[in-house]
């Protein structure tokens, strides 16, 4: 690991949605989309931050969906932990290829290709240089990713929470939809919950909210956000007191 000057934070948690993976496609995952990120992930571990992610697995599998179409909602959700795992190890490579020391905890069991979620050994990952992915979200039903990212950031005394996005912050209204939508550049964690907001989901906003940790809702598909993120620039929403 690098030290390439001073940055705002020292130990971040960047939370990634499965469908960051994709890119254009309908479904799986982009090597080259994983490749980018990749890179711009080296990037952040070459200024010597301290570096944990957390992806989602929307891109392959959705337990709340699955319970839609009449699936156990206990078997959806395990399902899901599992594809973020797929999605967990095929970032791993990616850095790895890049000279990026990784890890993949997972929240399931499952020895032959990640590591057991252990509080203690992913802090000694961290101080050692390495990048470490938590798979499986907490590995309990019910729970998503989101939540998950917030609960290892307490776990790990990460500073802040990154959350990407496809867009550059937080609205007043979907933008997609809505061309008069205004961006929120400083937003408390009530006014989220009370707004009805689409963030995050409320356990993890409560969770963030509860332990004071800040939230900043940034876009990933603007090259360097991460890095100037950390580096202390103001790029997207931040969620706080």
């Amino acid at each position: 690991m690098k030290d390439s000057g001073p940055t705002r934070y020292r130990r971040v948690i960047v939370k990634l949605s499965g469908e960051a993976l994709m890119g254009e496609r309908s479904f799986g995952i982009d090597p080259d989309v994983v490749s980018s990120l990749s890179e711009e992930i080296a990037e952040i571990h070459d200024l010597g931050v301290s570096l944990a992610l957390v992806i989602g697995g929307g891109n392959i599998f959705r337990g709340l969906e699955a319970k839609a179409t009449g699936m156990d909602r206990v078997t959806g959700d395990h399902m899901g932990m599992l594809a973020t795992l797929i999605n967990s190890l095929a970032l791993q490579e990616a850095l790895e290829q890049r000279q990026v020391p990784t890890r993949v905890l997972s929240a399931l069991e499952v020895r032959q290709v990640a590591e057991p979620f252990l509080r203690r050994r992913a802090i000694r990952h961290l101080e050692k240089g390495r990048v470490v992915i938590f798979a499986a979200g907490t590995g309990n039903p019910y729970f998503t990713t989101d939540t998950a990212a917030a609960l290892r950031a307490m776990e790990i005394r990460a500073e802040v929470l990154l959350k990407a996005t496809k867009v550059d912050g937080i609205y007043t209204a979907d933008p997609v939809k809505d061309p008069s939508a205004q961006l929120i550049k400083r937003i408390a964690y009530l006014e989220v919950l009370e707004r009805g907001l689409r963030v995050m989901d409320t356990t993890a906003i409560s969770l963030c909210m509860d332990n004071g940790l800040p939230i900043v809702v940034f876009n990933i598909r603007a090259r360097g956000n991460i890095r100037r993120l950390v580096q202390g620039e103001d790029v997207g929403s931040m969620v706080s007191e």
